[in-house]
């Protein structure tokens, strides 16, 4: 393989392994933060429990979320230079901000929450919670703005003297109508990955207590469990249906200004009027006619594209190429359409898992019933992984659907600004990005041992025991008084997860 391909396998692997933490991250601290407050206002021990149970995972997950996603940013520097070299100026503002406003506000604040339990006024603790819930969605944002330039430069401009882009406005970049269309799509995604978390292992620990023959448990499954599951599966609903939402705002963008993106995610060889949207193929894609269609759905690909359902012209890849190799000059503009082609179908396909369990569980739970089917545990623990491989399926197709692009040339906008995968790689002699792929796929496999066993671990063990002394009323702020002292080694335990 050559460099281009190596460094494109390391960055690929370690982009795709580090985004299995960030969907959790992002959407299970506002889940964390609406247990804490269900806890302040109404003084029940179970959502106090649920809070430092579903706590003590958020921290796990963040902290190994930090560790792998250093590496990233200096993948910049080390494989991808010229890249750096060309967009560094506009590409690092938003980069910067993230690390200036929202990491410093997610590490501060996680702190005061970790030792803050015995310290703070209950409302100044919960305020904590919700500070590093803005934080992380914050993060996100910068992150997808930094993103969406890659995806749709604007707020800059090519000086030709200097050979590399220069920013004009952060307004126009942090506003790019990219960012605004894909920033509420990824948190509607991980906030379905959130809820799923939440309601598989609730489902999970309400089928187990249910079935022990312990009254005490049973009614533990009854009251937290079943209060905790059913939190996770409204979350999944909401955020199945902002999905579907802003999913459409955003894949119609998408035709607009990357129409070979989107004519690759259905292999549309040939520009077609009206074309049905495929659910299976058969064929190798990379080669468009030797794709066969073999279960199509009329009206629905129009709609995509323009909200239309007839009299919709659609280009294909054939055509497209044509007219790239007019405007750009020679060269393959297609993307993988095999890997683009799954990726779109897995990104959809992967969210039924949450469906699935949200529908069984809603109806198992009707009525202050608790299932004690054992399917519905298997189901529960089955649905937990389908929503991070659905948000990874859809950071692929939105990389490698931009392929040769790493800076998409932008339809309506200074058509300089753009930059191909190959030019943006690093001079680098092969052997050395080969070690350094071999290094950090065997140590990125070594942090998932650790996730795993750290997570399978406290989710086995369960939530901890109400304090010995009953939590104080929703109203009180003062200190900790005698629950907090009650509480320390529940705090002792949860500084060490982290």
């Amino acid at each position: 393989m050559s460099v281009l391909d190596i460094s494109r396998w390391q960055f690929g692997i370690t982009t795709v392994y580090h985004f299995m933490f960030v969907p959790l991250t992002i959407g299970l601290a506002p889940l964390v933060a609406g247990m804490q407050t269900a806890w302040v206002i109404t003084g029940k021990d179970h959502w106090y429990r649920l809070t430092k149970f579903f706590g003590k995972l958020f921290l796990i997950n963040f902290a190994l979320g930090v560790a792998t996603g250093i590496v990233q940013e200096f993948q910049f520097g080390m494989n991808w230079s010229e890249y750096s070299r060309f967009v560094g100026d506009v590409f690092g503002a938003p980069l910067a901000l993230e690390a200036l406003v929202a990491f410093f506000l997610e590490s501060t604040f996680i702190g005061l929450w970790i030792f803050g339990w015995t310290r703070l006024p209950k409302l100044l603790h919960l305020g904590a919670i919700w500070m590093v819930a803005i934080g992380v969605n914050a993060s996100a944002f910068f992150i997808v703005a930094a993103n969406s330039f890659m995806q749709h430069p604007v707020g800059a401009r090519y000086n030709p003297e200097r050979g590399r882009a220069e920013l004009t406005s952060i307004w126009e970049v942090l506003t790019n109508n990219t960012a605004l269309a894909a920033f509420p799509h990824v948190v509607a995604g991980s906030f379905l990955t959130a809820g799923t978390f939440v309601a598989g292992i609730a489902g999970w620990w309400m089928v187990r207590n249910a079935r022990s023959g312990d009254p005490a448990k049973a009614a533990e499954a009854r009251t937290m469990w079943r209060s905790g599951g059913r939190a996770g599966m409204w979350v999944i609903v909401v955020s199945g249906i902002a999905l579907v939402l802003t999913g459409d705002v955003q894949g119609k963008l998408m035709f607009e200004q990357q129409p070979m993106k989107m004519a690759s995610a259905e292999s549309l060889c040939h520009t077609e009027t009206d074309p049905h949207f495929s659910v299976l193929t058969v064929g190798t894609h990379n080669n468009c006619d030797s794709v066969t269609h073999v279960i199509e759905v009329p009206y629905v690909l129009p709609y995509l594209a323009k909200g239309e359902f007839t009299d919709v012209t659609l280009d294909g890849v054939q055509d497209l190429q044509k007219a790239y190799i007019e405007k750009f000059g020679p060269g393959d503009y297609r993307p993988n359409l095999f890997v683009t082609y799954w990726s779109f179908r897995a990104m959809i396909g992967l969210a039924a898992g949450s469906m699935a369990l949200v529908l069984a569980g809603l109806w198992l739970t009707r009525r202050g019933r608790v299932p004690d089917q054992r399917w519905y545990s298997w189901l529960s623990l089955l649905a937990i992984p389908t929503p991070f491989l659905a948000n990874s399926a859809g950071w692929v197709f939105t990389e490698m659907g931009r392929q040769p692009w790493v800076v998409a040339p932008n339809p309506t906008g200074d058509p300089a600004l753009r930059m191909t995968v190959q030019q943006g790689v690093s001079d680098h002699a092969a052997g050395t990005v080969v070690a350094s792929l071999v290094v950090f796929t065997l140590l990125y496999g070594v942090l998932a041992v650790v996730w795993f066993y750290l997570m399978r671990r406290y989710v086995i063990a369960g939530p901890e025991q109400p304090p010995a002394h009953k939590p104080a009323g929703p109203g009180d702020t003062g200190g900790p008084g005698e629950r907090g002292r009650a509480e320390e080694p529940a705090v002792e335990q949860l500084s060490f997860a982290y």
